[in-house]
């Protein structure tokens, strides 16, 4: 087997700070033998400062070339009023639109350690284990017609359309069955079909798929409201949650705050298998660019250092150091080691808890890695 090749998007605030860990972390792990090459380009905001433009036409390219893409952050106040052509955001969905990456993954996974910190009670966080499939590249947000218009009446109006294709429902759907298969075996379908027509084909298409390919499994549908009602009520009755782009959007954060805190939260932007057999992805944590905290060391890195551990996984086929990674950032938990946003969540006394800079945090995970 060939070098993999992993491209660095540091993007904006924290992004930079993060992503100078998961470089520490990449080169420990190059000398434990992972076969990898790595190098870095600017994106978001800090992209436009240079070029002009949030996106290069050099990186595109570049993302396009490697074996995977890491990405920290973008966006900030900065750039906040710009056309949204220009915005740093922009970056972001151009990226996933043009390598075809259609399939989010969102593991929410509450540590032993983290089970007070959450905002509801332990006992219906603890062990929590639930995985979020987000259809990425259609719906709401890409969907035409869009825009603003000035009515003949002189008031303006605003247009999204959500439209979803048969193919885009079942190449996502495929996904999450063969995830459910991996796991327990239990995909819950979530969609607003009582309203909205296209949550009227999305049900039928699953249903449809699951009847032809995916009958040993257990599917059930729930509509979005009531999806985002029990997370909060009893989150541990899921574990494969598959959903459109805007839905997925929106419980994908809640069930990120089940767990204490954003920064603990990777995921990964998968596409279509290539002739080599590998998908174009995309892993990233779910935080923000927090510029609030950026360039203090308050930063928590474990959710970029997570969705490295995803990367290793799906991209790099060494499960062997994800799990060690993975291992490695629940004992630094256990030991009792936070950053600042996990030293405000908990519900338990700091007495015993160490906060840590995001270095810090990073020499603790580097030490439980071994």
């Amino acid at each position: 087997m060939t070098a993999r090749h992993l491209l660095l998007l540091a993007g904006d605030g924290i992004g930079a700070e993060t992503m100078a860990q998961v470089e520490r972390v990449l080169t420990v792990l190059r000398n434990a033998g992972l076969d990898t090459t790595w190098d870095s380009a600017p994106l978001g905001g800090a992209s436009l400062d240079l070029h002009g433009t949030p996106l290069t036409a050099e990186t595109l390219a570049r993302a396009k070339q490697a074996d995977a893409v890491l990405l920290g952050a973008v966006g900030g106040p900065k750039w906040e009023n710009l056309d949204f052509a220009l915005r740093p955001e922009q970056a972001l969905l151009t990226l996933r639109k043009e390598l075809g990456l259609f399939a989010n993954l969102r593991p929410a996974i509450c540590f032993p350690a983290l089970a007070e910190s959450s905002s509801l009670r332990s006992e219906l966080i603890s062990g929590l284990d639930l995985l979020i499939v987000r259809e990425l590249t259609g719906g709401v947000y890409f969907g035409e017609p869009r825009g603003i218009e000035t009515l003949a009446s002189g008031e303006r109006r605003g247009v999204n359309t959500q439209t979803y294709t048969t193919s885009e429902i079942l190449r996502v759907a495929e996904i999450a069955f063969t995830l459910a298969a991996e796991r327990s075996g239990k995909l819950v379908s979530v969609e607003k079909s009582n309203v909205m027509e296209s949550g009227v084909l999305w049900r039928e298409e699953v249903t449809a798929l699951h009847q032809k390919n995916w009958q040993t499994l257990s599917l059930s549908h729930m509509y979005a409201d009531n999806c985002a009602m029990q997370l909060v009520r009893a989150p541990k009755q899921f574990d494969v949650i598959l959903t459109d782009n805007l839905f997925g959007d929106l419980l994908s954060d809640v069930a990120a705050m089940l767990t204490g805190s954003l920064g603990m939260l990777p995921s990964a932007s998968l596409g279509d298998r290539r002739p080599d057999g590998l998908r174009p992805a995309l892993y990233e944590p779910v935080h923000g660019s927090a510029p609030d905290i950026a360039g203090k060391s308050l930063a928590n890195p474990c959710a970029s250092l997570l969705s490295l551990a995803m990367a290793l996984r799906w991209s790099f086929a060494r499960p062997d150091l994800a799990e060690a990674l993975e291992s490695a950032v629940e004992e630094t938990l256990a030991q009792g080691f936070r950053t600042p946003d996990l030293m405000t969540t908990t519900r338990e006394s700091n007495n015993h808890l160490r906060q840590a800079s995001t270095t810090e945090m990073t020499d603790k995970i580097l030490d439980n890695l071994g």
